[in-house]
């Protein structure tokens, strides 16, 4: 009995992916297939980002696997549906059992159920897959299988919840030879200069942005032994030589204990590659910048999502914006890099709470900013919030999330000139590059302004 572990995202079908080109390997995957090969399940992954719908189903066909299990995300959702559709209703793949997992499922499993997967693993995957896998083959009770939803006669059945991993030093390292990493490495190095590999130090996420998902890990926090992650960097210098790793961790310096063990082992086992990761303002300070730095530190990105208090408490994001600026400010003098998050669009904001915003990322001055208007993720705080005042809510099998929108204080297409204005205006302040080039970003932000003036009461 064997198992196809696989997701649906198609790097050449992305447009704007596709010229970013900053794509990593489905990490949790990895993790699970090596946990499965800890107890000699035979598993296969098939990495689909370098790859078509085409070539994957062919693997499929190929191998004959009990079990296809996939993971499903916001963005990969639609292309999800028609991978289970094409292998639940065509005889040339076996007819697999499929098996969903991700941060999308938990809120969606029926719908998931009925477009013809026949079990969800909700929360985390590795222990809830590997005995999901022992009741089938040993035609056990699938009931008593914590962590998983099923349908029953049309109706949905959800065992009880799985226990969280307490102890995460009981993980094998990620099977990155299940895939081809050097695809990876040479398309980074090709394209921006630098390779980067992925590492996962933490689980979950004890703070409550009401706009964040944690339907995965939950609200919790848990991490890996500090001396496992060193001797896990000093394997990837040793393998693959990366330039640079992204830690994927919500909130790397939540723990000043952690880190500071983090930062001698690093140095002990000589195991430092320049890392960049993402962090709350009031989890930095002088010695923790310090530490971050001599261990390899080059970027941190810093959490605002905007210059309002007024929006920062609507999002209980429970901190001041002037403890982020500050962050950001006292970040750059040490001479690493900064990042920060904005977003436009939450319910509440108007033109006043952009001002503010555009004013705190001039003062703040990071390296790099990111905006994305504000979407409502379901089974999320905000969502809830907002769920009566949905005004457009597309066929499910269709659309994501990202799709959804709802009565904003003002016309959508507002915001839309929102992220732009701010782009330009911000970019116009730390522009160095010449007048003309200095003109234009001038005058985008002024057709932006005007543009958001119109839409305002659309």
């Amino acid at each position: 009995m064997s198992i196809v572990l696989t997701h649906a995202y198609y790097l050449s079908t992305d447009p704007k992916e596709h010229r970013i080109m900053k794509p990593y390997p489905p990490l949790g995957q990895l993790y699970i297939s090596s946990y499965l090969e800890k107890y000699d399940v035979k598993n296969y992954v098939f990495d689909t980002t370098f790859s078509s719908k085409e070539e994957q189903l062919q693997f499929i066909q190929a191998k004959k696997p009990d079990l296809v299990a996939i993971y499903a995300n916001l963005m990969t959702k639609v292309e999800v549906i028609e991978l289970i559709k094409i292998l639940s209703t065509d005889a040339v793949y076996g007819f697999p059992k499929i098996v969903l997992g991700g941060p999308d499922v938990t809120y969606n499993t029926e719908n998931y159920l009925k477009s013809g997967a026949q079990y969800i693993v909700i929360g985390e995957g590795e222990e809830t897959l590997y005995e999901l896998y022992l009741a089938i083959k040993n035609k056990t009770e699938i009931n008593n299988v914590s962590g998983i939803a099923y349908l029953d006669n049309e109706k949905v059945i959800k065992t009880s919840a799985r226990v969280k991993m307490k102890d995460l030093s009981v993980l094998p390292l990620p099977n990155r030879k299940a895939i081809d990493m050097q695809l990876y490495l040479k398309t980074w190095k090709n394209n921006h200069g630098q390779s980067s590999m992925t590492v996962s130090t933490q689980r979950g996420c004890p703070y409550t942005c009401k706009w964040c998902s944690t339907a995965v890990y939950g609200q919790s926090y848990r991490r890996r032994p500090a001396k496992l992650v060193a001797q896990e960097l000093a394997m990837l210098k040793e393998e693959y030589n990366p330039d640079t790793i992204w830690f994927v961790d919500d909130v790397f310096t939540v723990s000043h204990k952690w880190l500071g063990e983090f930062h001698k082992e690093v140095i002990k086992q000589d195991a430092i590659i320049p890392f960049e990761c993402i962090t709350r303002a009031e989890r930095l300070n002088d010695e923790v910048l310090q530490q971050l730095k001599e261990a390899g530190c080059y970027r941190i990105w810093i959490g605002a999502e905007s210059g309002s208090q007024k929006i920062v408490d609507a999002m209980d994001r429970r901190v001041k914006v002037e403890t982020v600026r500050e962050a950001i400010q006292k970040t750059n003098k040490l001479g690493i890099e900064t990042g920060t998050f904005i977003m436009v669009g939450y319910p509440g904001e108007d033109e006043k709470d952009i001002a503010e915003t555009i004013h705190h990322l001039k003062i703040a001055n990071p390296t790099h900013f990111t905006i994305t208007v504000a979407y409502p993720i379901k089974g999320t705080s905000l969502y809830n919030e907002i769920e009566n005042d949905i005004t457009i809510q597309p066929d499910w099998n269709t659309s994501t999330d990202r799709d959804i929108d709802f009565k904003r204080t003002y016309h959508r297409k507002f915001y839309d000139y929102a992220v732009r204005r701010i782009v330009n205006e911000v970019n116009y302040f730390k522009k160095g590059n010449g007048l003309i080039s200095k003109y234009k970003l001038k005058l985008k932000s002024m057709a932006a302004l005007v543009l958001m003036k119109y839409y305002k009461f659309r």
